[in-house]
């Protein structure tokens, strides 16, 4: 990295601004009180959610999962002056297990999730997350490794690149803009963030660039978690990151749109709703819940957190504390799967 590389990731650790980090280390803290206990950051980005908690609760350690090399560095960077209470690792979340093992940890805990992309990749420009300024169509999270935006978009068939705007993005013009893209790169190959722009400028009608924020944010999105996996990952770690809670142990998780959330949502009910058959007179120890909520709902950003950090705006938190084993008869469906 460059002397100026290095100036810029210092910068970008000043700006960066963790989202309701006070309300994240207070869920986390009676998990994180006793010595040796071990918190797993998920999704480490620049370290900020990291470093409130290790200044907070002193007994605590953190190990940091991220798979975007830039960001490793970076908070690894920013974390030096706690010593060996940080690890940092070059991991997807879904990898959490393998992780922990290598590290001789049976369990943790801890657990905290700041799902989404990250404000380094946003300020990036050149990693293409942003539809405000021109880049190179990437948009991944791990640079080193898988496929572009511009990939999908060139060489999906219409009626994939529709699928994935449409079920990723909630873009109700994603037919119009899937047909647009075709029709664009049977010319020349689409490789630039403003390339795009232009198409989804030509193909949604100007009544529906007028509300719900700026149009391209849903393509912009949707291109994304198509890119990075994301919610197929995420449907594989939270269950696994679950079962690496110890008893007492808790996770907290922020997604910051809708299909996250609900994926976050069912898999905490699935540990905090009887397993038992309704009308059995009594319920088995086996079949009580495992996890017990901490959050009624989602939690959302107060009006001054909105206003002091614009990236709070759409944030949903939920959290949980495991009460006991995961009951067996339930492991086989909470268990990671991988794809082959």
């Amino acid at each position: 990295m460059t002397a100026d590389d290095e100036q810029r990731a210092v910068d970008a650790a000043t700006r960066h601004t963790p989202v309701l980090l006070e309300r994240c280390v207070e869920l986390l803290a009676p998990a994180l009180d006793a010595p040796g206990a071990v918190l797993v950051d998920a999704t480490l980005g620049m370290g900020g959610h990291t470093e409130g908690v290790l200044r907070a609760l002193p007994h605590a350690r953190v190990v940091g999962l991220d798979r975007d090399p830039q960001a490793l560095a970076l908070a690894g960077r920013r974390l030096e002056p706690f010593g060996d209470r940080f690890t940092g690792v070059h991991a997807v979340y879904d990898e959490m297990p393998d992780v922990l093992r290598r590290l001789g940890l049976t369990s943790v805990q801890g657990v905290l999730m700041d799902l989404g992309v990250s404000s380094l990749q946003l300020d990036e420009t050149s990693r293409g997350f942003s539809y405000s300024q021109d880049a190179p169509l990437d948009m991944r999270m791990d640079s080193t490794t898988g496929i572009t935006a511009a990939d999908v978009l060139n060489t999906y068939d219409e009626k994939a690149i529709a699928r994935v705007l449409r079920v990723y993005g909630e873009e109700r013009f994603a037919g119009r803009i899937a047909r647009e893209v075709v029709r664009r790169r049977a010319d020349a190959p689409l490789t630039r963030t403003g390339e795009l722009v232009d198409v989804l400028r030509a193909a949604i009608p100007a009544a529906g660039r007028k509300t719900g924020g700026n149009p391209a944010k849903r393509t912009f999105q949707a291109l994304r978690i198509e890119v990075n996996g994301e919610l197929e990952v995420l449907e594989r770690a939270l269950p696994a990151a679950v079962e690496c809670l110890a008893v007492g142990g808790r996770i907290v998780v922020e997604a910051y749109h809708s299909l996250e959330d609900r994926l976050v949502k069912r898999a905490l009910a699935v540990g905090a709703t009887s397993s038992a058959p309704p009308g059995l007179p009594v319920e088995p120890e086996t079949h009580q819940p495992y996890l017990r909520l901490l959050t009624r709902g989602a939690e959302e950003a107060d009006d001054t957190e909105r206003e002091r950090n614009p990236r709070s705006q759409s944030v949903r938190l939920r959290a949980a504390e495991r009460l006991r084993p995961t009951p067996h008869h339930l492991r086989a469906t909470t268990a990671p799967r991988r794809s082959a």
